[in-house]
């Protein structure tokens, strides 16, 4: 049996791969403590410098392992244990994903559903296919939203918009989730080479300037404006001493791009 995700780091770039093809990747415990795993083996491996979520054999992520709901039925231990899952291990996957300090991107070639929708969304950016689809729909197996939904979508599409995905299970292409957010790029043809040169781009960039950077919108969300400011102020003096910035600031000067080393 293969392994449930497969780990790949390669010019500084971290690749987690949902790996459970026949079962069109859909989430369970063993990947899901897989993905805890391999975020936190890229969390010590030195020269890392972002993390890519994606998905085998043109399926990102199925959602829930319906089979396994089902055969839970009629027990009451055993729908027990499914709430424990819910909250301590697949939750837990996503909010690895969410805590990475890293720049994250979640690269979708197929359907994202129901909790591999949230998979979807929690990278810091979601690139896809023309080809790709998302949908929340934890109401065609007649359940609650679950595994971060209801923190994740309000914040990507509204509250009004996050109660009619989730009440309707509307499954979206590409377009649609591209318009509403959920997909920051849609690229069309050649998917393969655009997500690559997309997250080349993010890959050699000035690294200790983009987590700084990342870290920062993540707090401007409950912050006060002066709080905000004064928080980039501070960072950006810990910024202003790393070598990219020596390297920005010269590259400037010159009129040349920057080769940016991530320190």
């Amino acid at each position: 049996m293969s392994d449930p995700v497969r780990l790949d780091i390669e010019d500084g770039v971290a690749t987690i791969t949902l790996n459970r093809p026949e079962n069109r990747n859909a989430l369970n415990a063993e990947m899901a403590n897989a993905i805890v795993d391999a975020v936190d083996e890229v969390e010590t491996t030195d020269g890392v410098r972002c993390l890519v979520l994606t998905g085998t054999e043109g399926t990102f992520c199925a959602g829930g392992n319906i089979k396994s709901m089902a055969e839970r039925q009629g027990s009451s231990t055993d729908l027990n244990e499914a709430v424990e899952t819910v909250q301590l291990v697949l939750s837990r996957a996503i909010q690895r994903i969410a805590e990475f300090h890293l720049p994250t991107i979640a690269k979708i070639d197929g359907v994202a559903y129901g909790a591999g929708g949230n998979l979807a969304i929690v990278p810091d950016v979601t690139v896809a296919s023309a080809d790709s689809k998302i949908s929340f729909g934890f109401r065609q197996v007649g359940l609650a939203i679950d595994t971060g939904t209801s923190y994740l979508l309000p914040r990507q599409v509204g509250s009004s918009k996050a109660k009619e995905l989730v009440f309707t299970g509307e499954l979206l292409d590409a377009k649609a989730a591209e318009d509403l957010g959920l997909f920051k790029t849609v690229f069309e043809g050649e998917f393969e080479e655009h997500a690559a040169a997309f997250i080349d781009h993010i890959a050699t960039g000035p690294t200790v300037a983009l987590k700084t950077s990342k870290q920062l919108i993540e707090q401007g969300f409950s912050t006060s404006l002066k709080d905000a400011l004064d928080n980039e102020a501070v960072a950006q003096a810990v910024v202003f001493d790393s070598h990219d910035h020596a390297e920005g600031a010269t590259a400037f000067l010159e009129g040349r791009e920057p080769k940016f080393e991530g320190r």
